[in-house]
């Protein structure tokens, strides 16, 4: 069977906040045990540089957020605060904890962990924390009392929730507050991680498995399975064998095409959804080559982004026109410069940026060919697409030089090193249109603005953005924003994908929103007992 969900979202700011209940099930295996899948080994903290798609959704199961995801539209709900308030100025957040949380190892969860992972971690520039660069307006994190917290901005930020919903999990001060650099315990990271999540780690293998068990003290209630194990499997098409084969529980799957041995499986099934995720090509902008908006244009006019979506995602997706993707409705925007396949524009585009033919048809400047390094790594949709991105370029004559990488290397090469000149990859975003921390000039050396983009009046529009409180004024700037990005192409937008995950059908309580959402609500899940 197969069922597609869309995500609703409201963008207004929540200045008051509601609780969410618990799925209620009679008959359920406490025992039972799920296998899913991660792609390399992870590491165990959600703030060290590097720790991305391979270690997300774990860290989400292991340390609780401040804040989660609601169930119903993906607005701020409570985490392990149960309130938060924002001052008449828009410059403070002040939030309150709840006060029956504790480690896993049985210590209190307080307001000083709160501050130590912010105060300590996040805000210290040289640790170079993941994501740390969405938290740029934070000056630093007052400790109230052991219950209350204030975040102290140098600016308005109205999408502070959303992105303390988004992948950033607590750290414990007893266990890293006297580490030199919290984010390189090794102990810590790839053995016995303490957070306050409804799991915690049992036993980690590297290159095999990662085994999770219930925290039996879950300030959310005891988890309904005994544990979760993520086998790491770096293939998706052995991922996609074993879900058929019942090794795993779910998978998401990169290539539709393997689909067709799903379909007729009674204990599987498909769930499509479309989330704020969108493909881009990436230009690094410390090239002189590629700050001419010129030649941009022209290598995105001269993909074919239509036929990818045919040819390699089978149809599940569409042409993406900027980083707000169509499931945000109101703040969407469609009305943008758009780049229609057209390698003759692209030619033209060239060589108006000074780039004609050489010798060998490569095109050339100043007797430098047009020659681009382009790491890519092993993961989805990343390394069929790069080499039809690679053709398309080579019709117009230009040549990238495609590397493949394993995906820890990869990730290091181009996201923590920024060694690459072009590379294909994608953003998955929290569900806000405030996009600062990739787009933003300040993070454009060691945060999340990958090209290293730099643009004054850009960083005006998406200030007044972060500003804004009502629907009006951010519909008014945020179309102001993306016809911007349209033009000017920070990245190179390529498509939105609907995210198509296979389930085995024993997997009950789980959300269908999107993973990250279904991830803070694991306590949930559940395996019926069978008659």
């Amino acid at each position: 069977m197969t069922r597609k969900l869309y995500s609703t979202v409201s963008f207004f700011l929540l200045m008051g906040v509601f609780g969410t209940a618990h799925a209620q099930t009679a008959d359920f295996d406490p025992d039972a045990t799920l296998t899913l899948a991660t792609n390399a080994d992870p590491t165990l903290n959600p703030w060290t540089p590097g720790a991305v798609v391979e270690s997300n959704l774990i860290n989400t199961l292991v340390f609780d957020q401040l804040v989660r995801y609601d169930k119903e539209d993906l607005t701020p709900a409570p985490a392990l605060a149960s309130s938060w308030e924002v001052a008449e100025d828009g410059l403070s957040w002040t939030f309150t904890l709840r006060d029956d949380v504790t480690w896993q190892d049985g210590e209190p969860f307080t307001a000083d962990d709160v501050a130590f992972t912010f105060n300590d971690v996040v805000l210290v520039e040289e640790l170079a924390a993941n994501n740390g660069s969405s938290f740029g307006p934070v000056e630093a994190v007052e400790v109230i009392n052991p219950t209350t917290v204030r975040f102290v901005l140098s600016e308005p930020f109205s999408s502070l929730p959303y992105y303390l919903a988004y992948y950033a999990g607590i750290l414990p001060e007893h266990l890293l507050g006297d580490a030199e650099n919290p984010l390189s315990v090794a102990s810590f990271n790839k053995q016995t991680p303490v957070g306050t999540g409804a799991f915690q780690v049992a036993e980690f293998v590297p290159g095999s498995y990662v085994r999770l068990e219930r925290n039996p003290s879950y300030w959310g209630g005891e988890p309904k399975v005994a544990g979760v194990v993520f086998s790491i499997v770096p293939d998706p098409n052995t991922q996609l064998a074993q879900v058929l084969a019942g090794e795993l529980d779910m998978v998401t799957v990169s290539d539709p095409a393997l689909l067709a041995g799903v379909a007729n499986n009674p204990n599987l099934e498909i769930v499509e959804q479309s989330q704020n995720v969108y493909y881009f090509v990436a230009l690094n902008q410390n090239d002189p080559r590629f700050q001419d908006v010129r030649v941009r244009q022209a290598l995105l006019y001269a993909i074919n982004r239509p036929a990818i979506i045919d040819s390699v995602l089978k149809g599940y997706g569409e042409i993406a026109t900027g980083p707000i993707a169509p499931l945000q409705q109101a703040l969407y925007e469609s009305d943008v410069p758009n780049y229609p396949f057209d390698p003759e524009k692209a030619k033209e585009l060239l060589a108006e940026a000074g780039w004609t033919p050489g010798p060998d048809g490569i095109l050339a400047k100043d007797g430098v060919p047009l020659t681009i390094e382009m790491p890519t790594g092993q993961f989805g949709y990343l390394v069929p697409a790069t080499l039809l991105v690679q053709q398309y370029w080579k019709d117009i004559g230009v040549q990238a030089d495609v590397q493949v990488l394993e995906w820890n290397a990869y990730i290091q090469q181009m996201f923590v090193n920024r060694q690459y000149e072009a590379t294909l990859a994608w953003w998955s975003t929290p569900p806000t249109p405030d996009v600062s921390p990739y787009y933003a000039s300040s993070a454009a050396e060691a945060g999340q603005n990958i090209p290293g983009y730099k643009n004054a009046e850009l960083d005006e529009i998406m200030a007044a953005g972060r500003g804004a409180t009502s629907e009006e004024a951010q519909i008014e700037t945020y179309r102001e924003m993306q016809e911007f990005l349209a033009r000017e192409l920070p990245y190179l937008y390529l498509w939105y994908p609907d995210i198509v995950t296979v389930r085995n059908v024993r997997i009950e309580g789980m959300l269908d929103i999107n993973n990250p959402a279904a991830f803070q609500y694991a306590s949930e899940w559940y395996v019926a007992l069978t008659p």
